[in-house]
């Protein structure tokens, strides 16, 4: 049963061919966990509740600092030094007050990610670093729910969905995380501010398509944006029958942590 306010709030939802009422209710209905509130997940976050999915997970457990305000549009001067999760879930409320948000204020390992995940019909990878990117892939084809994965560096940014209907899985594409001390992060290589904004809106269009059952998804592409030059590229790739947790003899059986590899900060 929708309120007034409901309808009014997603009426342009409810008369657009592809989502009407049949699609606002699926949405209301739908679950999300959202790994990482900072660049990415600032967008993802925000346009997910503006657009109704019933329940929002967030997985943060950093703290806003004056250096994120640059990128990280959930948050204000006055939020600095305030933990994330919380400040985001407040931000979200206020925007949308007809849907759930769980917080994980927690580093999401080895020993919490499946039970952090399985209740969530969605995972959007927003995280800084290559660990709890293999980690959040491996717990996503273990627990079979669908990802919708996103990084940036500097200029650039990619995006992807793994394990959708069989589809290739983030390891298919990068089998094996970078050695330490070969990929600079975002202090020591930068970014440009608005890149987040782009990658991470994009990233929400792709988790609402998925929720909605509608458009084609990226999955077995790799969305490449170039900001100086405003291109799109593809690279397309297929699940690999050799895949350590996707292929036809996995070794990858539970979870394990990698915190030996570097990754990129956002």
């Amino acid at each position: 049963m929708w309120s007034k306010e409901e309808l009014d709030r997603y009426a342009r939802h409810i008369v657009l061919p592809g989502v009407g009422g049949a699609g606002q209710a699926r949405l209301k209905q739908s679950s999300v966990l959202v790994v990482g509130a900072g660049g990415l997940g600032s967008p993802v976050l925000m346009y997910l509740a503006a657009a109704g999915v019933g329940r929002l997970g967030i997985v943060e457990m950093d703290r806003v600092a004056l250096s994120n305000l640059q990128r990280q549009v959930l948050f204000d001067t006055e939020h600095i030094g305030q933990p994330k999760a919380e400040v985001a879930r407040a931000r979200l409320n206020g925007l949308n007050p007809h849907i759930e948000i769980h917080t994980h204020t927690l580093k999401l390992d080895s020993h919490n990610a499946l039970e952090i995940l399985a209740p969530y019909d969605l995972v959007v990878d927003c995280s800084d670093n290559f660990p709890t990117r293999y980690l959040v892939n491996d717990a996503c084809v273990l627990l079979d729910k669908p990802l919708v994965y996103g990084a940036i560096h500097q200029f650039e940014g990619q995006l992807s969905v793994f394990h959708y209907q069989g589809g290739p899985c983030y390891r298919c594409l990068f089998p094996n995380p970078p050695q330490p001390g070969t990929v600079p992060n975002c202090s020591e290589a930068g970014v440009f501010g608005v890149l987040p904004g782009v990658i991470g809106s994009l990233m929400a269009t792709e988790a609402l398509k998925l929720l909605l059952g509608q458009g084609e998804v990226l999955s077995g592409k790799l969305l490449l944006y170039d900001g100086l030059q405003a291109r799109f590229s593809h690279i397309r790739f297929s699940r690999r029958q050799d895949c350590l947790v996707c292929g036809d003899q996995p070794s990858v059986t539970t979870l394990q942590d990698y915190e030996l590899f570097c990754g990129i900060s956002v």
